[in-house]
């Protein structure tokens, strides 16, 4: 998928990034915190089906006397979701929530939007928050390591082409 939007953009600082960061965070969180309800609620229902067996502990799980197998899937299907937020919302508009709020968008060096491939490989050091310390020290160019890695920037638009993002 591209876009037309022209890539002569500045490219975003650190600081711009750390805010966006922060507010994707929230996000994060109750992203994280409704796909474990929804984990939560099928597992007592395998369960009450017969088709699995947990430990309980008054209303809820008891996970110190669970299988490690079910701590495994739950922290999967959590970070999945996490990871399907951040893919859909970089390949879809390049703005997450907390990107949009910062002005920010993560594009290909030509200004079109990245893939899905490319967003996958752009996770592992955002969601680690290590590649965008990378910008403190790269002052001239202002790329993170995941951008370097995947020949791709993070820009700040300006207001205009902010509006009706989304």
């Amino acid at each position: 998928m591209t876009d037309t939007t022209p890539a002569n953009f500045p490219r975003a600082g650190f600081r711009r990034r750390f805010g966006s960061w922060i507010y994707d965070l929230l996000i994060i969180i109750a992203i994280f915190m409704l796909s474990g309800y929804v984990c939560v609620a099928l597992f007592v229902a395998l369960d009450a089906a017969g088709l699995i067996s947990i430990a309980r502990s008054g209303f809820g799980i008891d996970w110190n006397a669970t299988h490690v197998a079910y701590k495994v899937a739950f922290n999967f299907w959590c970070v999945a979701w996490v990871c399907l937020f951040f893919i859909y919302f970089w390949s879809k508009k390049g703005q997450t929530l907390g990107m949009r709020a910062w002005r920010l968008r993560v594009q290909n060096l030509d200004g079109s939007l990245v893939s899905k491939t490319t967003a996958v490989k752009r996770l592992l050091p955002t969601l680690l928050g290590l590649g965008t310390l990378w910008v403190i020290f790269d002052r001239k160019n202002k790329l993170s390591f995941q951008d370097r890695m995947t020949n791709t920037e993070v820009v700040l638009l300006s207001l205009e082409a902010n509006r009706g993002r989304l």
